[in-house]
């Protein structure tokens, strides 16, 4: 399987980088993982709805640029469901099941994600509805791949 994570914006902090190398390192057994980011577009103090939605056009329009025909798009969204480990991992092993030879993951950036890449997704997913960095939300994702594929070889995993 491989799996793509398209997020937009750059990791600043090298604690981040540190976290994410070492997912990398622990996916490389399970799957081929490939991180893609893309420009992020600065936000004006005060932007209007209509510059907001614009931005988001333009940053979607660079995730779209990476998302191949037949991958299977999974948009972290908050309105999106709400799944547990077990249930992420079920769904990351039945679309492997089912053929699915990629699955791409997408974190927006801070205005979140444009319509077009909504409709793109096959299944929205929500984490919490808590707002998270998305440099922090890129780690969370990590673990919880590499936490399902542990699920799906039944292996040991901290709880």
């Amino acid at each position: 399987m491989r799996i793509t994570l398209v997020a937009v914006g750059k990791i600043k902090e090298r604690f981040f980088e540190d976290a994410i190398r070492e997912y990398e390192k622990r996916l490389s057994r399970y799957c081929k993982l490939e991180i893609v980011q893309v420009a992020d577009e600065k936000t004006p103090e005060g932007a209007g709805e209509a510059l907001e939605n614009q931005i988001k056009e333009r940053e979607g329009e660079r995730i779209l640029g990476h998302i191949r025909d037949g991958a299977y798009v999974i948009a972290l969204a908050i309105e999106g469901r709400m799944l547990d480990s077990e249930e992420l991992a079920e769904r990351i092993g039945r679309l492997g099941v089912e053929g699915v030879s990629q699955i791409v993951f997408v974190i927006g950036g801070s205005l979140g994600l444009s319509g077009r890449v909504m409709e793109r997704a096959d299944f929205a997913l929500s984490f919490s509805k808590m707002t998270f960095p998305h440099q922090l939300m890129r780690v969370i994702l990590l673990e919880q791949v590499y936490r399902s594929y542990r699920i799906l070889n039944h292996q040991p995993y901290h709880k």
